[in-house]
């Protein structure tokens, strides 16, 4: 085993990561608006990579395993998700029919009792999604087929490829706040979260 096998098994695990997270989703819609608002960017990203490295540790252990041999967990977390979901995509709704504009001011709200309502929402969006698990089991048959130790390091390029990518998402957005400083985009934008979250929530239901 050389030293290219571990890069092999570290760059597989980093595309499959991205290739999974990389997708118009509820917590990235959420992360995307955090990061254009600039609000508790740190600790959102910081949540969303910790919470998908135990997750893909996870995997790479057999969790994964033990989660599709109990359904009715999943099932649970399905419903459960979707209310989440369809709640969240009304609020975002009722955002959108009174938009807001970005002024420099916005970037500095920093509250207290805002950072905690923002941590909670994305580990909500986060935990409560059945789909992640589904990505675990997943994860781990992808890494369990390296063998031992390149499983790790497929898991290692995984858990990379989520730090790369929120860490983008959240501090990437930024950019973005001059298109933002008109209600109008704020009403596009909360729109299309709106839809996403009610889709994906359906969608959710439907597919039980």
């Amino acid at each position: 085993m050389t030293s290219l096998d571990f890069l092999h098994s570290a760059g597989l695990g980093l595309a499959t990561g991205l290739a999974l997270i990389v997708a118009i989703g509820a917590q990235n819609a959420f992360v995307l608006r955090q990061g254009i608002r600039g609000e508790h960017i740190a600790p959102i990203v910081a949540v969303c990579a910790l919470s998908d490295a135990v997750l893909i540790a996870a995997g790479v252990l057999g969790t994964g395993a033990l989660i599709t041999a109990a359904p009715a967990a999943v099932v649970v977390l399905r419903y459960v998700g979707a209310a989440f979901l369809v709640t969240y995509g009304l609020m975002a709704a009722k955002r959108a029919m009174r938009p807001t504009s970005l002024t420099a001011g916005d970037t500095h709200a920093h509250g207290k009792g805002g950072a905690a309502a923002a941590i909670t929402t994305v580990l909500a969006l986060t935990w409560l999604n059945p789909h992640v698990y589904l990505d675990i089991a997943l994860i781990g048959s992808l890494a369990s087929a390296q063998g031992s130790p390149l499983q790790w390091w497929f898991g290692a390029g995984a858990m990379l490829g989520s730090i790369l990518w929120f860490c983008s998402l959240g501090f990437g957005a930024r950019f973005l706040r001059g298109f933002f400083a008109r209600p109008l985009s704020w009403r596009f934008l909360d729109g299309g979260i709106a839809l996403t979250m009610v889709a994906l929530g359906a969608g959710l239901v439907l597919g039980a």
